[in-house]
């Protein structure tokens, strides 16, 4: 990135971020020595580990910061709609329910059928209207698309460059804290949290590794890097919800095509092992998604030894009887919520 184009998205990240600020404080982001030492078993080999906690945000994730960015965007364009949609499976429809509130807009959002019950709660009790339709992420965005048509109302993307910059302000927060950092592994869902991390790591002229969480039973992120073009794929995971995505988003897979260092593939089993160390050794709640960044880093400890690292856990939205169930380690019995 050139100098002056680098000049240019830091100053648009950091008024991204004063917006996000103004509503909530930094995360936090700490070294847990028992967590470390699960891919350092020698404590003196100069490795470290980072965990970035987006689960400490007022709606419990990440996305919260790219709804008042996107909202803050949207109003000062001198554009102020009845009332928005999206679609969700969760994190997303809270964070566009919480800002909408801020603004006093009525906001409905689709999830799919079979969704978490405690973040469609979650998104109610935010005073969203809800509504369930489809199997899977992909048929509750294009339903939701058809009832902002048939309403007039405003459409809210999943991804979209101001969400993009919202949520670049965890990763501000995390280089201003750690800026030596050798490796950072953050979650895929819809791409925004990851593309946040490389604009940020950019705008910033750092050399850190970002390297990139999928599912393996939603792969279609992976495919479709290996493949250079988008390539749709059946999303099989249950556990990790917030990565459950059919069909990439164009716009974000061209920025991580560039941006990452490579993408790991983790199952739901390492996600729940993962969930259930983050408990042992931080007590922390971990949703799926916000797990796998940590079992990538399992699968991949060799690599982490004497360097820097961080981890993002993005969210902690899970339901309590599936994370009974993580917990219980029932290795007879699928994940249900």
């Amino acid at each position: 990135m050139m100098a002056g184009a680098r000049d240019a998205a830091r100053d648009d990240l950091a008024a991204a971020a004063r917006t996000v600020h103004a509503v909530l404080p930094p995360t936090p982001q700490y070294r847990w020595p028992l967590l470390e030492a699960q891919v350092a078993p020698r404590p003196d080999d100069g490795t470290e580990l980072w965990l970035k906690h987006e689960n400490h945000t007022p709606v419990g994730a990440f996305k919260i910061r790219g709804g008042l960015v996107y909202f803050e965007r949207l109003l000062a364009s001198g554009v102020r709609p009845v009332g928005v949609v999206s679609a969700t499976r969760g994190n997303h429809g809270q964070s566009i329910g919480f800002a909408a509130r801020r603004h006093g807009l009525a906001a409905l959002v689709v999830v799919p059928r079979g969704n978490s019950r405690e973040k469609n709660a979650a998104m109610r009790a935010l005073g969203v209207e809800l509504v369930e339709h489809g199997d899977d992420f992909q048929a509750a965005r294009e339903h939701a698309q058809a009832l902002a048509a048939q309403r007039g109302w405003h459409m809210v993307p999943s991804f979209h460059p101001d969400l993009v910059a919202g949520v670049a302000s965890y990763a501000l927060e995390l280089f201003d804290a750690q800026p030596r950092l050798d490796a950072v592994y953050v979650p895929i869902g819809l791409g925004s949290g990851a593309c946040g991390l490389i604009a940020a790591r950019d705008a910033l002229g750092l050399a850190t590794e970002v390297i990139g969480v999928v599912s393996t039973g939603a792969p279609a992120y992976a495919l479709s890097l290996a493949q250079g073009a988008p390539v749709s794929h059946a999303v099989t995971t249950v556990l990790a919800d917030g990565m459950a995505c059919r069909t990439p988003e164009p716009q974000a897979l061209a920025i991580l095509a560039q941006g990452l260092a490579r993408v790991v593939q983790v199952s739901d089993d390492e996600v729940a092992g993962a969930m259930r160390r983050l408990y042992e050794c931080t007590h922390q709640v971990a949703e799926g998604a916000g797990a796998a960044a940590l079992a990538a880093a399992l699968q991949e400890a060799p690599r982490l030894a004497g360097r820097r690292t961080a981890l993002v856990l993005s969210g902690g939205n899970v339901d309590r009887q599936v994370y009974a169930q993580v917990l219980a380690d029932r290795q007879d019995a699928p994940f249900t919520s």
